[in-house]
């Protein structure tokens, strides 16, 4: 049981993760303002980081102000941005896109570790020329999914747990929002991307990983409230009753910054983050699944397409980075094998 484990927790990761896309999602569907949503959802996660600071006893760390600037920075940029963009994206797509995007953070992270010189890329090597082979599918899933629809895949027997507001407007309109969306959708995983990059150095200046993601989670709670006042100004908008935006808000909330979290930083200990990244489009088939039978999504086969090229951009860019890893080690092995045998000789 214990060799399974780990499976278990990847399945259950991945589906957490498409449980949070379908539940906002629904809440969207039902009316409620993305920038009122994310503020919500945020600050929610920013009491349950906060109650397992004091729960846990974590001993405060002197922070200097300069760190704190570079918290709250990261959180402005990989967090707060990309959060209000990726739900107005939402807005104009489904959650079928969300994960199916969600498929080339790990490409794009990459792409921008290069482009901030932060990543070497070896064109002569198999390993590079498979990341950027990665990279190019990823460009191209991405313009599939924005440019091309194709027939839609409709199933014969869905229940739609909420109605869909997109399906009244007309073609041409759901069209232009449906490429907007996609950009947008690909504009909140660069955000995402610049918090993965950036979020190791920022973290050296603060040793404690669970503070550090309670001031990220409580700055983004300030910035994304500032945004959400400065844009929805209606008061119905900010009323939560006993329906599926609360539940959604709590839900996502908890699941992220609770059960979320500690999954991953488990399963990324146990077995390493190539592991944990090669279950990532089993998201996708979750989301489609449910998404189709519980919100009534329509399906096209150019959702299909591009969902395959970016699963496919994704296992390229891991294919090569384990085998550039696996290159550098074997050169290590050498070189120590190779020192070895110099002080035996000597």
């Amino acid at each position: 049981m214990e060799e399974k484990k780990p499976y278990l927790i990847a399945i259950l990761f991945q589906t957490i993760t498409a449980g949070m896309f379908i539940m906002s999602k629904g809440a969207l569907n039902e009316g409620m303002n993305s920038f009122v949503f994310i503020f919500y959802r945020q600050m929610a996660g920013a009491i349950f980081l906060i109650a397992a600071v004091i729960f846990k006893r974590e001993s405060p760390m002197p922070l200097s102000f300069v760190a704190f600037c570079k918290i709250f920075l990261l959180s402005l940029v990989g967090i707060t941005l990309g959060l209000n963009v990726y739900g107005v994206a939402l807005n104009y797509t489904s959650s079928s896109l969300a994960a199916a995007i969600n498929n080339c953070l790990q490409p794009t992270t990459f792409f921008l570790a290069i482009f901030l010189r932060m990543e070497r890329l070896k064109l002569r090597t198999i390993g590079g020329v498979a990341k950027v082979v990665g990279i190019m599918l990823c460009m191209s899933g991405v313009v599939t999914l924005a440019l091309y629809e194709g027939p839609h895949l409709k199933p014969i027997i869905h229940h739609h747990l909420l109605d869909n507001s997109q399906e009244s407007k007309d073609h041409s309109s759901a069209d232009q929002n449906w490429i907007k969306g996609c950009f947008l959708m690909f504009l909140s995983t660069i955000c995402w991307a610049l918090l993965h990059v950036y979020q190791a150095p920022v973290m050296k200046d603060c040793p404690s990983r669970l503070i550090f993601t309670s001031l990220l989670c409580l700055s983004s709670a300030i910035q994304t409230g500032a945004v959400a006042i400065a844009v929805e100004r209606d008061l119905s908008q900010w009323k939560l009753g006993w329906d599926i935006k609360l539940v959604a808000v709590i839900s996502c909330a908890f699941m992220t910054s609770a059960v979320s979290a500690n999954l991953m930083a488990w399963l990324i200990e146990k077995k390493g983050p190539v592991f944990h990244a090669m279950w990532t489009p089993l998201c996708l088939i979750i989301t489609i699944l449910f998404s189709t039978f519980l919100l009534g999504e329509v399906i096209s086969l150019g959702s299909v397409m591009g969902g395959i090229l970016l699963v496919g951009s994704l296992y390229c860019v891991l294919w090569g980075k384990s085998k550039e890893d696996g290159e550098m080690l074997k050169k290590l092995n050498n070189q120590d094998r190779s020192k070895a045998e110099t002080e035996q000789h000597c």
